[in-house]
């Protein structure tokens, strides 16, 4: 004869019920979200300065990165290219005047309209994600409110809302050796882990990861040109808290160095002590805007043998590799009475041709063996790297000149950057003849 089954009181099922919805709750809750960029590997990041500033815009601060002494107008200009704004939602007024007279308008880097539609047109073409930009002054004074913490906010917004892929870069410029240390970077990324909320920010983790941890980059390690000492301002304590600080470490750290950091000459400081660094991080982002140029014979063999080198140094010293493709390059109107820019002051110096050069430099880094791409920059008209949407028609004159877009569609950058996203992953062969649209 069968048992008869164990009957249970209303009680205890109610009670068992809401201990299994409790544990499940917690379960849920206790797990970390997973990343939906584990790795840098696959994919092409731009870099993202955002610190463009018009005059009318919320922090009232006169003209940023557009102009000369917060003025700007044909005797105070320091961009190259002008930006397309047809689609932005905010634009301001210039003194620069089309041929029929209407005023040309620009944008801010402010707004969180702008930031929006810069990370919808990453989506929309194809380009994986950007690194912020965060200049060592931003480090300074950290209870006074900075643009750059509402840009920052902005983007990681919009990283959410379009599901690209960010992360932060430290820049160096600006770092002073008699005052200033990498102390000062230690305390602003636990203000952005805290406050900012950079490594928990909304429903989904789109901060960037590699090796399945956040990536935090440091620029401007090695180059002769800065005026620190790259063994005295802290950069190994810096790298040491960034990988295993117990409550803000656990990073995965890449570093922004020179060219030529292989043989530690030419564009980089000759002092060993950068290997000991590049050895203790887990990426080298070697800077290459301006040493190449489609104006020498065979420039992408000469890319190719580089990009060839500097891969099998890395293997052999146990790190990961970016290389850095830029559309080409024009500061002429920045180096105006500035004799330190003294070399390359000739509009478009390094011609783009239209996108060939760029895609060129793409094709050759992924034939090379590259396994991730650094595009610089997104949004730098100031130095003519720029790849978002740039004019054709920039409101030249007889006091004021910008470089053209060599008769190509305003977007032609955005569009060849995530055509070479799909050729690093594979998603097609690559080649040299540089794509068309399906209506060209």
């Amino acid at each position: 004869m069968l048992p008869k089954p164990k009957l249970f009181s209303m009680k205890k099922i109610l009670l068992l019920l809401l201990s299994c919805l409790f544990l499940s709750a917690y379960s849920q809750g206790d797990v970390e979200k997973k990343p939906v960029y584990p790795t840098y590997k696959g994919l092409i990041m731009a870099g993202y300065q955002g610190w463009f500033r018009a005059e009318g815009d919320e922090m009232n601060s006169g003209w940023g990165h557009f102009g000369k002494g917060d003025k700007f107008n044909p005797e105070n200009n320091t961009i190259d290219i002008w930006p397309d704004v047809s689609e932005y939602e905010k634009t301001y007024e210039t003194e620069f005047l089309y041929e029929d007279g209407t005023p040309a308008r620009v944008f801010s880097s402010v707004d969180e309209s702008t930031t929006d539609l810069h990370f919808k047109w990453m989506k929309e073409y194809g380009i994986d994600g950007v690194f912020m930009q965060r200049f060592y002054g931003v480090t300074r004074n950290p209870e006074e409110p900075k643009s750059q913490d509402i840009i920052l906010t902005n983007a990681f917004k919009a990283s959410q809302k379009y599901n690209r892929a960010i992360a932060v870069m430290y820049d160096l410029s600006g770092l002073q050796p008699d005052k200033d240390d990498c102390d000062r970077i230690i305390e602003d990324w636990k203000k952005l882990v805290d406050d900012l909320n950079v490594l928990d920010f909304g429903e989904k983790q789109t901060y960037l990861h590699h090796s399945g941890k956040p990536l935090v980059c440091i620029w401007g390690v090695g180059f002769p040109d800065r005026s620190y000492d790259i063994r005295k301002i802290k950069l190994d304590k810096l790298i040491d808290f960034l990988k295993n600080d117990p409550v803000y470490g656990g990073c995965a750290v890449m570093l922004g160095v020179p060219t030529y950091f292989r043989e530690l000459n030419k564009d980089c400081l000759p002092d060993p002590y950068l290997h000991e660094l590049i050895e203790s991080a887990d990426i080298v982002l070697p800077w290459m805007v301006q040493r190449f140029t489609p104006l020498v014979h065979k420039p992408m063999e000469h890319l190719s043998d580089h990009v060839k080198a500097d891969i099998a140094w890395c293997k052999e010293h146990g790190v990961d590799y970016s290389p850095i493709a830029c559309p080409g390059f024009s500061w002429r109107n920045l180096s105006l009475g500035r004799p330190e820019h003294a070399r390359y002051t000739a509009y478009g110096a390094i011609p783009r041709l239209g996108g060939q050069f760029f895609w060129d430099q793409m094709v050759t880094m992924i034939d090379a063996g590259a396994e991730m791409i650094y595009v610089a920059m997104f949004d730098e008209i100031d130095e003519g790297t720029a790849i978002f949407k740039v004019s054709d028609n920039p409101p030249n004159s007889d006091k004021a000149h910008f470089i053209d877009n060599d008769g190509a569609p305003s977007d032609q950058y955005l569009f060849l950057t995530g055509e070479a996203a799909k050729m690093l992953r594979k998603e097609q062969g690559t080649s040299y003849e540089m794509p068309k649209r399906k209506n060209q």
